[in-house]
């Protein structure tokens, strides 16, 4: 099983280490062409959204990433990887982060 990990902030280190010794085969993703290798699940680890946002446009990984996920591909996100994966938010959550 092959799973991406996004390595633009955050804990992904972590969280390729952890992949490993559960087995898979975890690979970081810093641009675009790490995202063409094909994977079976991605991970988002935490680090600041709206941060990660802006790199993942500028690195041209948004539209792939979201292009995968609503084809189907499991994900699983930390923190702000968890806020990047939200479909929308209520005016009672945005309070609660600030």
């Amino acid at each position: 099983m092959r799973i991406g990990v996004l390595a633009l902030q955050g804990a992904f280190g972590e969280h390729v280490a952890v992949l490993r010794r559960l087995g898979a085969d975890a690979a970081e993703i810093r641009q675009a062409r790490d995202f063409d290798r094909g994977f079976d699940g991605i991970v988002l680890p935490g680090g600041e959204s709206t941060a990660m946002g802006r790199l993942m446009r500028s690195l041209g990984l948004l539209e792939p990433v979201r292009d995968a996920l609503l084809a189907g591909l499991p994900a699983f996100g930390t923190c702000a990887g968890l806020i990047l994966l939200a479909k929308r938010f209520t005016d009672s959550q945005r309070c609660i982060w600030g």
